[in-house]
């Protein structure tokens, strides 16, 4: 960390009432966990909620349980509540486009207007880089504006949509910013590091081109503390967009690699170009629109992008609005995933 304790710049009220959205996914877990443990280091009386559907088993997080979709239950949601830190969404490659705009945007809006309304002062907005990437390299670009007329695939639209949705109702009442994570991932994790896995391990992973384009990605633990560090940091975060990350560009391939000793899995040897992965994917998009498989497609035209293009963003601002720095490296990130998966990293 750089300069005061960040943990403690703007929470002068002592027993904040916090509220948590999707806490069932690894991220939402990660910072509800995060919040109990800095309520205890400081010795706070700060109260940890969390909403979702089903039972979060966070200990020490009282779960206030529900969808998106019911007004009923987002107003008992916010309730008495402080501050929200909102990461429920629809999250696929895949699906109509009527589902991610009933829950990513209809859902936020239904959400931060309940908020309003019941008094809560700050909103901490959880979105995605993907708001702002138009399908070609980001080399040490900042947050660009959202952008949902070309962002690529209906997640990304309809976040687009929601962040700015957010960031447009922030007033000196009720102070919004929008937190960025760029590719999450760690133990636990099943919309990656899983699927890198279980794929690399039935021989179904390729390397795009030559697996050499320059990727950010952010450890779980880093970006529940910057979201978290949002929230003390309201007066300064307040009105922006932030992409977080590790800050450690790696080629592709070398991360993929790691995923892939970490889960004992061997490593991908087998290349395809990007132009052809793009084509495919675009073609796969529209026979899944039609007859949709039980899990989420091989390819998709944005992930084609996604592991052929360069995405790594300039971090100085965020850290210097956030009073943040990542804690967990890219490499200690793959030796606790090693752990988790019962191996040991190599290379």
């Amino acid at each position: 960390m750089t300069g005061a304790d960040p943990d403690a710049t703007n929470l002068t009220r002592d027993g904040m009432n916090i509220l948590v959205t999707g806490a069932s996914g690894m991220l939402g877990r990660a910072v509800a966990e995060a919040l109990i443990a800095r309520s205890a280091k400081l010795g706070r009386r700060d109260r940890v909620y969390t909403f979702q559907r089903g039972a979060s088993s966070i200990e020490g997080a009282q779960d206030r349980r529900g969808s998106l979709g019911d007004p009923g239950a987002v107003e008992r949601a916010v309730d008495g509540i402080d501050a929200v830190i909102h990461l429920a969404a629809k999250v696929s490659f895949a699906g109509e486009a009527e589902e991610f705009d009933d829950v990513n945007i209809e859902g936020t809006r239904r959400l931060l207007t309940a908020a309003r309304q019941a008094g809560v002062s700050d909103v901490v907005f959880v979105s995605s880089p993907s708001v702002a990437h138009h399908g070609w390299s980001i080399v040490g670009d900042g947050a660009g504006p959202a952008s949902p007329e070309h962002a690529r695939g209906n997640y990304a639209r309809t976040k687009a949509a929601a962040e700015l949705l957010a960031l447009g109702m922030d007033s000196p009442g009720f102070r919004v910013a929008a937190v960025r994570p760029h590719i999450v991932w760690g133990p636990g994790d099943t919309q990656l590091v899983e699927r890198v896995v279980a794929r690399a391990k039935s021989g179904r992973l390729p390397l795009l081109d030559s697996g050499a384009a320059l990727i950010d990605t952010t450890y779980v633990d880093n970006a529940a503390s910057a979201i978290t560090a949002a929230l003390n940091r309201m007066d300064h975060a307040h009105g922006r967009a932030l992409v977080v990350t590790n800050g450690e560009p790696r080629p592709v391939g070398e991360l993929i690699a790691g995923i892939c000793a970490a889960g004992g899995a061997p490593t991908p040897t087998r290349h395809i170009p990007g132009w052809l992965a793009r084509a495919a994917g675009s073609v796969i998009e529209r026979v899944w629109t039609v007859a949709p498989g039980e899990d989420e497609p091989p390819m998709t035209r944005f992930l084609a992008e996604q592991l052929s293009t360069a995405h790594w963003f300039d971090q100085r601002q965020t850290r210097q609005v956030l009073d943040w720095t990542p804690e967990v490296s890219i490499d200690e990130g793959l030796s606790r995933l090693a752990a988790h998966y019962g191996g040991r990293a190599s290379g």
